[in-house]
């Protein structure tokens, strides 16, 4: 089942949107899907669904609702990937993350209390980090996520479980990056990276051509299994 509800934000000044994706049965946890920067589109919604299958409670917050609300942007048309890379020059992380948090505490509610996790896709997969560092997620996944080497000081503040996806040929995380996020990370008790190898941004979008089908699947079947041992 799914509906579109509003959150109210735990600070208590604005409230938006999110998407939401419920099991046929009581879930067993709830995962917060992070957008990349073409919205809550059908690829998004999409994640959610299938989490659902899963016996998950999914919700994918608008995380651009600042800009404007309800955008839905195909990253395969290229005058909306141009669009979409406006509104990701234009978006605050930082203001963002706070929506995600107010989402975490509603999931969390909306379960009864049950463990709350994250994942998150190109920005989403920064946002992943962040979320990982700066709220009380129970588990988080990154897909290729953009600008991590620059909040690397913020490792040490990572309580609970981070997965991240790195594809090597990442035209949007270069090597010299994807070094430091090595360097950064690869000793840190609660996280986990994996590399895949020749691939480029976006190859585990649900739809569309940027989809690398065999990389999708080994990504996607780690992070199940990551969510079910920490989220179980």
């Amino acid at each position: 089942m799914t509906a579109t509800v509003t959150i109210a934000s735990h600070t208590g000044d604005h409230e938006f949107s999110a998407y939401v994706a419920r099991p046929e049965s009581e879930p067993k946890a709830a995962i917060v899907v992070i957008q990349e920067i073409f919205g809550v589109n059908a690829g998004i919604r999409k994640k959610c669904d299938l989490l659902a299958e899963q016996g998950y409670l999914a919700v994918a917050p608008d995380l651009f609702w600042r800009l404007r609300r309800n955008i839905e942007l195909d990253p395969d048309v290229e005058a909306e990937f141009q669009q979409a890379l406006d509104y990701m020059g234009q978006f605050d992380p930082d203001v963002g993350i706070v929506d995600i948090e107010s989402t975490i505490k509603w999931a969390r509610a909306e379960t009864g209390g049950k463990k709350v996790g994250a994942v998150g896709y190109c920005l989403g997969g920064k946002l992943a980090f962040m979320t990982a560092a700066r709220t009380d997620s129970d588990a988080s996944v990154g897909y290729y996520a953009v600008g991590v080497p620059d909040m690397l000081n913020e490792a040490n503040a990572i309580a609970n479980p981070l997965m991240l996806h790195i594809p090597t040929a990442d035209g949007f995380v270069d090597a010299a990056a994807q070094k430091a996020m090595h360097e950064g990370l690869d000793s840190h008790p609660k996280v986990t990276l994996h590399d895949y190898d020749g691939l480029d941004h976006g190859f585990a979008t649900q739809f569309g051509k940027r989809r690398d089908e065999d990389g999708a699947q080994l990504a996607d079947s780690r992070t199940d299994a990551f969510f079910a041992e920490h989220l179980g």
